[in-house]
């Protein structure tokens, strides 16, 4: 397994030889840094811990803080990664090399919230009849049975929370990486706002 800590920046267009447009979605790769290693003998598995982005140790409580090295400064984003297929040592740094000789990457990162919808909009419901007169437009209809068992079933669809829950878009294809910009192009869109943090990893179905 490969994966990295990334930054969604946005989409746009590019066009490939034959004039063909393919929305891309931009991820900044920043490198990330090896913050600890875990093996099979010592932790029961072989694991790597990478982090991104500086934090102030001032800002940081001394048990956050005791988990870096010495030279290594507090990481804001931490994430482990099973299976490594890269030998590492703590301190290395590790940036979009990694995905060189790779064509499709898994995306995984928390999708957009978009707070309490109601059925239609959260399950697909078509609603009622549009027309004048009609009582049922959006609602939901009957969620329960009658007098047995009284009341509504577990995994009714119903109105509620939509969004903002941990989502992974598989089998994305890179269409260009950038070493000097540290960015990758992947075609399609992926999970999450603007600036959102992102894991990339090698797709594991292809």
């Amino acid at each position: 397994m490969k994966g990295l800590i990334a930054k969604k920046v946005g989409m746009t267009q590019v066009f490939d030889e034959n004039g063909n447009l393919t929305p891309v979605t931009v991820i900044q790769v920043e490198p990330n840094t090896v913050i600890a290693t875990k093996t099979k003998e010592k932790h029961g598995y072989d694991a790597v811990v990478l982090g991104v982005d500086d934090l102030k140790e001032s800002k940081v409580s001394k048990t956050y803080k005791g988990q870096f090295a010495e030279n290594i400064s507090p990481k804001r984003h931490l994430k482990e990664f099973r299976d490594f297929e890269k030998e590492v040592a703590i301190g290395d740094q590790i940036g979009l090399e990694l995905f060189e000789t790779t064509s499709f990457l898994d995306v995984t990162a928390t999708s957009k919230g978009k707070g309490f919808q109601g059925v239609m909009k959260r399950w697909g419901f078509h609603g009622g009849r549009a027309s004048h007169g009609s009582k049922f437009h959006r609602e939901a209809g009957g969620t329960g049975n009658c007098t047995t068992p009284g009341h509504s079933m577990k995994n009714i669809k119903m109105a509620g929370r939509m969004g903002s829950e941990r989502v992974t878009v598989q089998n994305l294809k890179i269409v260009k990486i950038d070493p000097e910009l540290k960015v990758v192009l992947v075609r399609g869109a992926v999970p999450g706002n603007k600036n959102a943090t992102l894991i990339i990893k090698n797709a594991v179905k292809k």
